[in-house]
């Protein structure tokens, strides 16, 4: 049985946002992934952190949609990164090679650790990564 795709969005700052993606993305749901992130462009977000740690399954279909996401924030002087438990998925993005064109992390806290656009972005909210995560049920 297939699971559903669940999207949110967390927006912090005027061009940092996080997707919080969970369930099957596959040739029937990809394009929903595909429309949030050129939605969250089409608003001046140009960084961007997918957490994939909730994704069960992840076709080549649903790879083209974060590839396409990665390319068209590039373009923006933008990025990309995930956050992905060490698990299928993970080696999805090995066995492609897409690990050396994505910044794969295993938590959101190291995703934002990464990230200068980020950390001036949730400091410009008068918090801290930990809580900021805390606050939105990232950890």
């Amino acid at each position: 049985m297939q699971q559903p795709l669940s999207l949110e969005t967390i927006t912090v700052g005027s061009d940092c946002a996080l997707i919080r993606v969970a369930g099957e993305i596959d040739v029937y749901s990809a394009p929903q992934l595909r429309e949030a992130i050129l939605g969250l462009i089409g608003t001046g977000v140009s960084h961007v952190i997918a957490d994939l740690r909730g994704v069960d399954f992840l076709d080549s279909t649903g790879l083209g949609a974060i590839v396409g996401g990665h390319k068209r924030l590039r373009t923006n002087d933008g990025s990309l990164v995930l956050a992905a438990s060490p698990d299928r998925i993970v080696r999805l993005f090995r066995i492609t090679g897409l690990d050396r064109a994505f910044s794969l992390y295993p938590s959101v806290p190291e995703a934002i650790a990464s990230e200068d656009s980020w950390q001036a972005a949730i400091a410009s909210e008068d918090t801290d990564p930990d809580e900021w995560c805390r606050k939105n049920n990232l950890l």
